[in-house]
This record gives C-alpha cells, sequence and structure tokens, in this order.
C-alpha cells in the first residue's frame, strides 16, 4: 500500500465580491490529487483535496517541501500500525518534518488541503462516508445524519445597493437557510447600520442574521460597532478586530451583548488556545470557527477539539469556517454546532452533493465512501482532469 503519486494545481475562483479587508478578484486555491497503488472496483483509489477559500494556493510550499517528503518516505511509515490503511497523523508527521514551530499563515493552509486528500483516501479504504468513521472512531460512535448550515454572503460589490443586499438574503431563505450571514466594516457604521436594518426587514428577526468584520477595526470602532449593533439582537458579531489581538477581543466580548464568533484566521493549536486563554470569550455564548482546512488539516483540528475541552468548551460551541463539503462531514461526525455554506460563492466548491438537501437549516450527508466529491459534477470535473 502505497502512494503513486501527488498533484497540485492552482485553481482561480475569482470573484468581484470584497469583504471588508480583501476583495476576491485573483483568489485563488491548490487543488489537490493523491494517486494510490490500492485498487477498488478496478481502479486506482484517488484521493481529493483543496484549501478553503480566502487563503491563496500554496503551490510553492506544496511542490517544495510538502509533497516531495511524502513522495520520499518509506511506504510503511504511512501507514496504520496494522498496516492496512493510510494513517493520517503519521502522514501529518511527515509532512512536517523539519518544520519550525510558528510560522502558521501559509505553511497550515498548503498540509491541511493535502490532509483532506488523505482524509479522502482513508475513508473510502474503510468504505464509509467520512462523518461516519469521524463518528465511530473519534465520537464515541456518535454521529449527525443531519447538519445546521447557515449562508455566508452579503457581501459589498458593485452596484449593489440595499435592495440587491434583501434580494439575496432572500434568496437564501427561500433556499432552505434559515439564518444569514452579512458583511459590515467595508463603509461607514452609520451606513452598516441601514444595511444591518434592510436585511433585517428580510430575515424577519436578529437571531436570524449575522455580521461579519472580517477584522476590519480598531478597538474604538469594534467597541462602537458591538454598542450599535445590540438593539438588533443578532446572531453573533464576527471577527470585530485583528484575529491576533485577544486583548481587543477580549474588551469587545466584555461589553458586547451580541454573541462574538471568531478563530478562522488562527491557523494552528497553539494560536487556538491563545483565544481561548485571553480572547475574553464566553464558552456558552460565544462561538469558535476555527477552519480545519487552513489550520493544519482534520489531523490538528482533532487536536485543537480536545484542547478545547480543558478551557470548558464543548464541541457544538464551534462552527467551521470553509463552506464545503469536508466541513459538513466534521460538523457531523465530530457532533459540532453546523457548518458554513457559502451559496452561489467560490464556486464550484461550495456545492453540496447529490442527493443533499436542504430544510429548514440542516442538510442531509452524502451515502458514498470518503468526502463525496465525485458525487458533485461540477467539482469533479475539475478534479479528474489534475494529473
Amino acid at each position: 500500500m502505497k502512494i503513486r503519486n501527488i498533484y497540485e494545481k492552482t485553481i482561480p475562483i475569482a470573484s468581484q465580491i470584497r469583504n471588508a479587508v480583501i476583495t476576491f478578484s485573483e483568489m485563488t486555491i491548490s487543488v489537490i490529487v493523491i494517486e494510490t497503488d490500492v485498487i477498488k472496483n478496478g481502479k486506482s483509489l484517488i484521493g481529493y483535496g483543496f484549501n478553503s477559500n480566502g487563503r491563496y494556493a500554496q503551490a510553492g510550499i506544496l511542490n517544495e517541501r510538502i509533497i516531495p517528503r511524502l513522495l520520499k518516505a518509506k511506504p510503511e511509515s504511512l501507514l496504520n500500525e496494522e498496516k492496512t490503511n493510510f494513517d493520517p497523523f503519521e502522514c501529518w508527521n511527515v509532512m512536517m518534518t523539519n518544520e519550525k514551530p510558528g510560522g502558521h499563515g501559509e505553511r497550515s493552509v498548503a498540509v491541511g488541503a493535502v490532509d483532506m486528500a488523505i482524509w479522502d483516501l482513508v475513508t473510502k479504504i474503510e468504505e464509509k462516508p467520512l462523518y461516519i468513521y469521524l463518528g465511530e472512531k473519534f465520537g464515541k460512535g456518535s454521529y449527525k445524519n443531519e447538519v445546521y448550515v447557515y449562508a455566508a454572503g452579503g457581501y459589498y460589490y458593485p452596484g449593489k445597493n440595499l435592495k440587491g443586499l434583501q434580494d439575496e438574503l432572500k434568496k437564501y431563505l427561500d433556499m432552505g437557510f434559515t439564518d444569514c450571514k452579512m458583511k459590515i466594516g467595508g463603509v461607514g457604521i452609520d451606513e452598516d447600520l441601514k444595511r444591518i436594518e434592510a436585511a433585517l426587514v428580510v430575515t424577519g428577526r436578529g437571531e436570524a442574521l449575522a455580521v461579519d468584520a472580517n477584522g476590519k477595526y480598531e478597538l474604538s470602532a469594534a467597541v462602537e460597532c458591538a454598542e450599535a449593533i445590540s438593539p438588533y439582537h443578532l446572531k453573533w458579531y464576527e471577527e470585530p478586530g485583528d484575529p491576533l489581538d485577544f486583548e481587543l477581543n477580549a474588551a469587545v466580548a466584555d461589553i458586547s451583548d451580541t454573541p462574538i464568533a471568531t478563530g478562522e484566521n488562527l491557523f494552528s493549536l497553539s494560536d487556538a488556545r491563545n483565544l481561548l486563554r485571553y480572547g475574553g470569550l464566553f464558552p456558552r455564548r460565544d462561538y469558535i470557527q476555527i477552519d480545519p482546512v487552513l489550520s493544519y488539516g482534520l489531523t490538528e483540528y482533532l487536536r485543537i477539539l480536545n484542547m478545547m475541552s480543558y478551557f470548558a468548551w464543548k464541541p457544538d460551541r464551534c462552527i467551521p469556517h470553509g463552506g464545503h463539503l469536508f466541513g459538513i462531514h466534521i460538523a457531523a461526525g465530530l457532533s459540532l454546532h453546523g457548518n458554513e455554506a457559502y451559496p452561489g460563492v467560490f464556486e464550484p466548491f461550495g456545492k453540496f452533493a447529490e442527493g443533499m438537501e436542504l430544510r429548514d437549516g440542516k442538510v442531509n450527508l452524502p451515502d458514498v465512501s470518503g468526502i463525496g466529491y465525485e458525487s458533485i459534477p461540477e467539482v469533479y470535473n475539475v478534479l479528474k482532469k489534475i494529473k
């Protein structure tokens, strides 16, 4: 049992949308294909992966360090003790050989993309959907058959007025979502308040609308915004300031009547631990949005969840960033609160698989081995051409 080859390709997911900090006009991701000598149904098993949106493709790190290490490793060093399957933890150790602590911002994204493909392989060999495998192995046999998802949209867009925002959110509700998220911080607070009030006309209640500042504000503006949105009773106030400014986060969390959500731009166990130590969050009120793919993969995310338990945080306060099928499996298999979704954004990688139905804000899981990207035609058409 061995890896025959690993392929990486940079794929554009460009869009004219923007948040408070960046535009997505040049956004790319790295797509990973791992080819093995394991034969199922007369074909070599292949694992597929890619990095989450918001961080660019990592071709350099992947092709210069991460991929060569896996290909040069002794095949048996990548396997479990029984030598019956690949071991994601052993593969992770090989990928991180000769890597110093710290410096998580880009390396963690590269490792996470390959890690996704490895978990796809492992569960295809086990002939189980990823979420069932995770529940059985790490969740004491428990897993969800459907997952809460919210529609992450409400971006700034050239020519998009208040009616355009309302039409977008109405479309999400018509699709079966119950909750939506919109961007703030890209204009003045007064103008954003008008946008929020227009959105509330559609959602009907504050608890169905979250807002995301994408780390834009300095302390005074972050506090001003928290106070301004308090009367709306929103679902959460996301990333009010720089993700590593734990003092700012703690100050905002302390005065905010709105739950705080953050973590999507923290890329390691150590950063997540510092957030819980110093970020002032409340385990029964707030939400953790660590993205498994951007933060060294599901392998590291399992360690993060274990660490969180020491700080009295439960998995049901976690809603991963990313908006892809891999995240939905993780949320179902590890009994998380739910997962992000990007309907019509970052196509085609945010699409649901065939057979998945969205009802009342929840979506079911695909009944196929692995993650199931072969069951999303638009995604598989891209993946199968990468060699």
